[in-house]
């Protein structure tokens, strides 16, 4: 009984050292952290891969609500950026079909890791998994029709530096959706017009904003910053902390 322990244990280790081996950063790095401001409000602590239970987001139709307003497609390649335990990824990968691709980024290799098993049980073929740093997501140039950003925005330790080093990775005509509470940051949400601030700092334009049925806050919708849009980081002016406390 005690080998055979042993055995699967063994076994276990192995796969784990096997999936950590391919995961990664995709990209070389960006901008440097210390090019930006820091944020004037409070970051919050990633504190779980998850937000709830995945039977409560679907009753909510939580992906389904996200995917029709942002109108994610087959053949598209989207980013899961901060993906925890891969929710919307394993989604998306139906959605988007083989001739499509889901990109996983989380800065916790760990999360990576169990996702990663996760995909290969479940037979998805179509998702790669990338590392990222607090400030820059590591993802390759003009790689993403599309990206989300869900119930996470207010755990990225260098808001400035993160949004700036992932406009390079958006194609052409691209959307990010952010998806959070109306809540202050230190309550693990981002008032909508902090969310709006901070992005404009570095160039991205809203779009359109969306409550989400039951609890699942918010979407707002914004597109890159392309060409002229594209600031110098020493050109970036912080927001001022008006909810982030509360």
């Amino acid at each position: 009984m005690a080998l055979a322990r042993a055995a699967t244990l063994l076994v276990a280790f192995s796969a784990t050292r096997a999936y950590a081996a391919d995961i990664g950063y995709l990209a070389p790095p960006g901008v440097a952290a210390n090019e930006f401001p820091s944020p004037q409000r409070p970051v919050a602590q990633i504190v779980s891969p998850r937000r709830s239970a995945e039977e409560q987001r679907d009753a909510r139709n939580e992906a389904g609500q996200i995917a029709r307003l942002l109108e994610l497609k087959q053949g598209m390649t989207v980013g899961d950026i901060g993906a925890g335990s891969g929710y919307h990824t394993v989604r998306l990968s139906h959605l988007v079909g083989p001739a499509g691709s889901v990109v996983a980024q989380d800065v916790t290799r760990d999360y990576l890791i169990e996702l990663a098993r996760r995909t290969e049980l479940l037979k998805l073929t179509n998702v790669k998994f990338a590392l990222g740093e607090p400030h820059d997501p590591r993802l390759p140039a003009s790689s993403l029709d599309a990206a989300i950003l869900v119930h996470m925005y207010h755990e990225i330790a260098q808001p400035y530096a993160f949004l700036y080093n992932l406009a390079p990775a958006l194609k052409r005509g691209a959307r990010v959706g952010i998806v959070d509470l109306e809540l202050p940051t230190s309550k693990h949400g981002t008032p909508i017009e902090l969310l709006r601030c901070e992005l404009t700092a570095v160039g991205y334009r809203a779009v359109a904003t969306y409550k989400l049925a039951g609890d699942g806050g918010y979407l707002a919708v914004f597109s890159p910053p392309e060409g002229a849009g594209r600031k110098s980081p020493r050109d970036i002016v912080a927001c001022g902390d008006r909810a982030g406390r509360r």
